[in-house]
């Protein structure tokens, strides 16, 4: 009777054991579980980066072997860099969480090939800092202490050196004479700015940032109070419009060059301005200079204007000793130039045909049609058997593109003319039994009631087929709006068109404008004003042996 209550502590106790054997090779199996579950999602993960990332590059090389085809090609482009974007975080999250689970359940995560396994190369100019991991001092084998080093492995792995401030003490020794007792010291440097505390390089870095990445000066000066370095809003300020002033010279050449064309590219866009309890619609006009297209040897440039509103008189005084091809949209304000007692002559009128492609490409465009759900109004063959004639002109121009004058008009004449002359005529003749209220009609009607103006490209090897040049330098002001929100003032609105124009052409003429920026304002207070064009974007390009660090 006593063995009893021994035997069943020992049943109990094997009872236990058992259990916890059982529970511990059930939490094995639910990690190794785990882990096996890990490892497919990482490798489904990895799957999906790989298809968005092979969808891309197959839409970039279309891109670079037919162009851009239409709007939604653009539109599927930047779709696609952006599921991209997302589809390589998720996958890289999946990878360490299967990497953890495979550590957990001690078993080795195979590694799934990625869809870019190989990178390109660090900039081979950047400074390389060898940080050597200590080697053994015997051989752990045997103990021996007869090392001979056979070679290294090198993995380099890139890193930032946090912005770094300094302050530049700019010092001038006064000496006496011994003999007359004269006192003398060297004279005053130039600064950018009179009386300024800011060097250029931080001058030009403000003014990029605000004009060129559409950062405003409140959220500069919080990052820079988070550095440690407080700078005040207003002072800041303060040097943003000093140093725009001091810039208008160069802007002054800038359009003096642009207005010298035979041919500009113009346009606009609306910019929220300040007003008392409100905001008002200024507008920002541009005017480029480009002609690369036709093989011209003048350099790209861009110049920028602002007014409070949309009247045709803002063109008419910007445009007044202009008398060359105008390549713009069909807006009315710029019939002023276009009429025939202008003085000293009228503007020739060259429109858009992206403008009126895309009136045909919304009533045909098959994607956002699909969106609106089965309600949607059907698809109009016309607009479509519009949009397929005109991208045949556009496939042309994309052949003749960069070619001399001479060059494009004979091929124009050649092959487009017969495919315009075929456009009018199917166009008059479908536009004849529609009403005049049908969409298609409407889109029509805009190209056959400006047709000379439209048709002038056949007759001048100058003339673009479209007006995108100025569209892309709008851009950066469509993008930038959602950031700055509003011009302060009418003021604010010019000061932000000289700069819009500067930074434009630098970019036109492949300068990065922030160095550019820096060694202008280090050197414009030393530059004679006959020698101002050397500071010039595209002069001071060619006299740049090594690029000047911003």
């Amino acid at each position: 009777m006593s063995d009893a209550p021994s035997n069943d502590v020992f049943a109990l106790r094997a009872a236990l054991a058992a259990a916890e054997a059982r529970a511990l090779a059930m939490e094995t199996l639910l990690i190794s579980a785990q882990a096996d579950a890990a490892r497919v999602r990482a490798a489904a993960s990895d799957a999906e980066a790989q298809i968005a990332w092979l969808k891309l590059e197959i839409e970039k090389l279309r891109r670079e072997l037919y162009g851009t085809r239409s709007e939604r090609k653009a539109r599927l482009l930047d779709q696609l860099e952006l599921q991209l974007e997302d589809l390589e975080a998720a996958a890289g999250e999946d990878d360490l969480v299967a990497e953890q689970a495979a550590a957990k359940a001690g078993t080795a995560r195979p590694v799934t090939p990625r869809a870019k396994t190989g990178r390109k190369p660090f900039p081979a100019d950047l400074p390389r800092e060898r940080v050597v991991v200590p080697a053994p001092t015997t051989c752990p084998c045997c103990g021996s202490d007869k090392l001979v080093k056979l070679g290294e492995t090198i993995t380099e792995t890139l890193e930032v050196v946090p912005r770094r401030w300094k302050v530049i003490q700019t010092v001038r020794e006064r000496f006496s004479c011994r003999q007359c007792e004269t006192i003398t010291q060297p004279p005053a440097p130039f600064h950018t700015v009179p009386r300024a505390w800011a060097g250029p390089s931080l001058l030009a870095m403000v003014l990029f940032e605000k004009f060129g990445q559409h950062q405003p000066l409140n959220r500069q000066v919080e990052r820079f109070a988070r550095e440690g370095v407080a700078i005040s809003l207003s002072t800041l300020a303060d040097q943003v419009g000093t140093v725009a002033g001091l810039l208008r010279p160069l802007h002054e050449l800038i359009e003096d060059h642009v207005l010298a064309a035979e041919r500009l590219h113009g346009d606009d866009t609306t910019v929220p301005v300040l007003a008392k309890g409100k905001t008002d619609t200024g507008r920002l006009w541009v005017y480029v200079r480009d002609d690369r297209p036709f093989a011209g040897t003048a350099p790209p440039a861009a110049i920028f204007r602002y007014s409070r509103d949309r009247r045709g008189e803002h063109p008419e005084e910007h445009l007044r000793d202009f008398t060359g091809i105008l390549q713009a949209d069909a807006y009315a304000g710029y019939n002023g130039l276009y009429d025939a007692e202008r003085k000293p002559a009228p503007v020739s009128a060259a429109f858009c045909w992206a403008h009126s492609r895309r009136k045909f490409f919304e009533l045909a465009d098959i994607a956002a049609n699909k969106r609106r759900g089965p309600n949607a109004p059907p698809i109009p063959p016309l607009a479509l058997e519009a949009v397929t004639r005109i991208d045949a002109l556009f496939d042309i121009e994309r052949e003749i593109n960069g070619l001399s004058p001479a060059e494009r008009l004979a091929v124009r004449v050649a092959r487009s003319k017969p495919l315009v002359g075929e456009l009018e005529t199917w166009m008059r003749t479908e536009r004849a039994r529609m009403s005049k209220h049908a969409p298609v009609a409407k889109a029509m009607d805009y190209m056959l009631t400006r047709w000379d103006a439209f048709t002038r490209f056949l007759a001048n090897g100058r003339i673009c087929l479209t007006n995108n040049s100025a569209e892309r330098a709008l851009r950066g002001v469509a993008l930038g709006r959602k950031a700055w929100l509003f011009a302060g003032s009418d003021r604010g609105g010019q000061r932000a068109a000289v700069m819009y124009g500067l930074i434009g052409t630098a970019k036109l003429n492949d300068v990065d404008p922030q160095a550019w920026l820096a060694d202008v304002l280090a050197r414009i207070a030393d530059t004679p004003q006959t020698r101002l064009h050397e500071l010039l974007p595209w002069n001071w390009k060619a006299a740049q042996v090594t690029p000047i660090p911003a």
